[in-house]
């Protein structure tokens, strides 16, 4: 076994996940034009990834335990093979809609397998290579939208941006062939199912699943959004939004690469506390935005924001719930997906109903009610790790 060769596949695996997000985003106004659909059937289909991403995470964490975590990464390999192609083929909204659940199912199985593969591979650096993990998503989503833009630019159709994605769909899936993989953590350490479920039913595992629906909702659900947002409120003749989204996840990439030491100075909840009140203002900036470089300075704002929520939420359930294994992070990932999917139609008819320029506003208020939970967690947990030091 080969724990480099896994940590590095499991990178690329993240890779194509994040560029069928950003050619996704970018290529909406093609399926929109080509299958005359309204901006809530575009919803359902950016959501339709999510949906498919959710369940097959939900079941996968389960599955990673029953047929073991190789299994699952060849499966996602092939899913995010067959699903590009299906695609590109796709002649009608319901063809789209399950070529894009299958890549979905990919994208979730992908994430299943790996969270649990690095958090067994590293025992003693679970959030720190959780973090490092996941800044190839934003890392990918750069990747994908440049070579979007650049698609675009030279004059390629959209079904030659969907080519893309086979290129680290056959690397990780040959990098995954024949390596020995661990088992998951907490089946090694002898941990019953039912010892996982009575960790789920903690009351603060709980509350974190709900805070999951929101985080993943300000983080993921607008990035489907900003590029369509940007070309229409300032009529981007270029098609330049999508390197609105290549800047967010530029930003995000670099926080999450070389930031982890900095995340570390901060409590878990005192950093999704503190930056919440950056994601607000940055939906809430973007909408007013005259000029592209105050549109770029507010994009900037929720990437700073938003760029460590997703791998803290799964440090905090890896490091607080070991016994939950990857049944628990499998339950987080899918509640994130979920809110994600449920976002593509409601930001969708907020556009219908209210035109472009209101959808970021109205979700400015979901990070605005983070920064009041977490406060709150925070406060919690200051108080009873003071009770705790009095009583010893």
């Amino acid at each position: 076994m080969s724990p480099r060769r896994l940590f590095l596949a499991s990178c690329i695996a993240l890779i194509a996940t994040a560029m069928s997000f950003a050619i996704r985003g970018d290529i909406m106004g093609n399926f929109e034009t080509a299958l005359g659909l309204s901006k809530t059937e575009l919803g359902w289909i950016s959501g339709a990834a999510f949906w498919g991403f959710g369940f097959s995470i939900l079941f996968g964490g389960a599955l990673c335990d029953l047929l073991g975590i190789g299994k699952l990464l060849k499966a996602a390999a092939i899913g995010h093979i067959f699903g590009v192609l299906l695609t590109i083929v796709a002649s009608d909204f319901l063809q789209l809609f399950a070529a894009t659940v299958i890549i979905g199912i990919a994208n979730g199985l992908v994430e299943a397998a790996i969270n649990p593969l690095v958090a067994t591979l590293y025992p003693d650096r679970k959030a720190s290579k959780l973090i490092a993990l996941h800044a190839w998503f934003p890392g990918g989503i750069v990747i994908g939208g440049v070579f979007a833009f650049v698609f675009t630019e030279i004059g390629s159709g959209w079904q030659m941006k969907m080519l893309l994605m086979l290129v680290p769909a056959v690397m990780y899936g040959v990098m995954f062939l024949g390596q020995e993989f661990p088992t998951p953590e907490q089946e090694g350490a002898g941990h019953r199912f039912a010892d996982r479920i009575r960790a789920l039913a903690h009351p603060l595992f709980l509350v974190l699943f709900a805070c999951m629906w929101l985080t993943a909702a300000t983080e993921l659900g607008p990035g489907q959004w900003v590029s369509n947002i940007f070309n229409e409120v300032m009529h981007s003749r270029a098609q330049a939004g999508v390197l609105v989204l290549v800047w967010i996840n530029g930003i995000v990439w670099l926080l999450r690469q070389f930031g982890a030491p900095l995340a570390r100075r901060f409590a878990p909840l005192s950093l999704i506390a503190c930056t919440a009140p950056l994601a607000a203002s940055g939906l809430w900036l973007f909408a007013q935005a005259q000029s592209a470089g105050i549109a770029f300075a507010a994009a900037a704002l929720l990437a700073v924001g938003t760029a460590f929520w997703w791998p803290t939420m799964l440090g905090i359930t890896a490091e607080r719930f070991p016994r939950g294994g990857a049944l628990a992070l499998g339950l987080m990932g899918s509640a994130g997906s979920f809110a994600t999917a449920i976002a593509g139609p409601v930001m969708g008819w907020i556009n219908d109903a209210y035109g472009p320029a209101r959808v970021l506003p109205i979700w400015a208020a979901i990070p605005a009610l983070l920064t009041g939970v977490f406060a709150v967690l925070l406060w919690i947990d200051c108080h009873q790790a003071r009770h705790i030091a009095r009583i010893a």
